[in-house]
């Protein structure tokens, strides 16, 4: 397995328990699902931070905590939309 896939196999991995850990699921749309986890990854590997693929970065350290996955958002929109905004968690249906 390639380390890219190794990355994403891992992310995957972390997003699932979180998913369980808070009675969630991970976007069941395969697609959807990849590409949100490579965002992940590459802002990982890029900035050291798995910061959200789907919001800007401000490129100040402390206003970009907000968006580290999950971001501080993620409890309010599930609640509110039934997935978070990069529709990588979902509240069960």
């Amino acid at each position: 397995m390639s380390e890219e896939k190794t990355a994403e196999a891992d992310m995957l991995k972390w997003a699932k328990a979180l998913a369980q850990e808070n009675n969630w699921i991970v976007n069941p749309d395969e697609k959807h699902l990849g590409i949100v986890i490579r965002g992940l990854v590459r802002n990982q590997e890029k900035f050291g931070k798995r910061y959200c693929p789907c919001r800007l970065r401000s490129g100040d350290a402390q206003k970009d905590r907000a968006i580290e996955c999950p971001c501080i958002y993620h409890k309010d929109e599930i609640a509110k939309d039934g997935h978070c905004h990069c529709e990588l968690y979902f509240k069960p249906t």
